[in-house]
């Protein structure tokens, strides 16, 4: 039923997209129905904006709203607009001093900041595959030259466990971050989470976040997942991020997403 303020936020990478990139037809259908019902939908990623526009298209999601690099960036989409999409709020940071620290940190790691809509300026290229927006490697100056929505330091090679304490212990200050699978670190500006976007988008909305069922698998959903009114963590999450939830579903692999979605589909039916 319209009117119900309901907003469903969902995490793209190990949520809606399994290990392989794919997004299986049971995920599609269920987002497809979400709309049939007009309960707004928001992709709320890690993922840049060049990374994020082609999984919103597949879903069909032409209209709407989406959170970009980790809360960073809100995105309005619209077909008209260049792009599909025009930018609504972004928040940025100087990175310099975050670079220094982790260069510092792990003198061999890839630094790299993010250029919105366009791709990445980095240190070095990054491994095969890893990044879909295209990357320019600069020096070291441009890359501290001005200010950003996003540093990513990627260390190749090296255990997590071991790339998280290193992190822990360079005394990195004023930034929020979020580890994945990989030795792999996001940097945001001061404040900024998925949680914080999505605070100030659906206000936007004229909904609050008990009305927010929120679906992630990674520690940079935990925010996300623990302001929304119903926090669902994917079975395939670490176990740190597993114990954040109120609700707890399959792994990526079994459509623990599109579950959660079904049970919420039959209740705005039949409320």
């Amino acid at each position: 039923a319209p009117g119900h303020g309901l907003v469903v936020a969902l995490d793209v990478d190990g949520t809606i997209l399994d290990m392989d990139g794919h997004v299986s037809e049971r995920v599609l259908a269920s987002v497809a129905r979400l709309r049939a019902h007009e309960v707004p939908v928001v992709i709320s990623t890690g993922r840049g904006i060049a990374a994020a526009m082609p999984v919103v298209r597949h879903l069909g999601l032409s209209a709407g709203w989406m959170v970009c690099a980790n809360g960073a960036m809100t995105l309005r989409l619209d077909p008209d607009a260049p792009g599909g999409y025009e930018v609504v709020d972004s928040r940025t940071f100087d990175p310099r001093a975050a670079i220094e620290t982790l260069h510092a940190a792990v003198p061999d790691g890839i630094l790299a900041v993010e250029d919105p809509g366009v791709g990445f300026k980095v240190s070095r290229l990054f491994p095969d595959g890893e990044l879909i927006e295209d990357q320019r490697v600069v020096t070291f100056d441009e890359l501290v030259s001005q200010s950003v929505t996003r540093v990513v330091l990627r260390a190749p090679g090296m255990p997590v466990e071991r790339f998280s304490q290193i992190v822990a212990d360079s005394g990195l200050h004023s930034v929020e971050y979020a580890i994945g699978w990989t030795a792999w670190l996001d940097v945001a500006p001061e404040g900024v989470t998925k949680a914080s976007a999505l605070e100030a988008l659906i206000a936007r909305l004229g909904t609050d976040s008990a009305h927010v069922l929120a679906v992630g698998d990674g520690s940079n959903d935990v925010e996300m997942i623990e302001w929304a009114g119903a926090g669902v963590v994917m079975g395939s999450a670490p176990p740190w991020v597993r114990d954040r939830g109120d609700i707890l579903t399959e792994p990526v692999w079994r459509d623990g997403c599109a579950a959660v979605l079904d049970a919420l589909i039959e209740r705005v039916r039949h409320p």
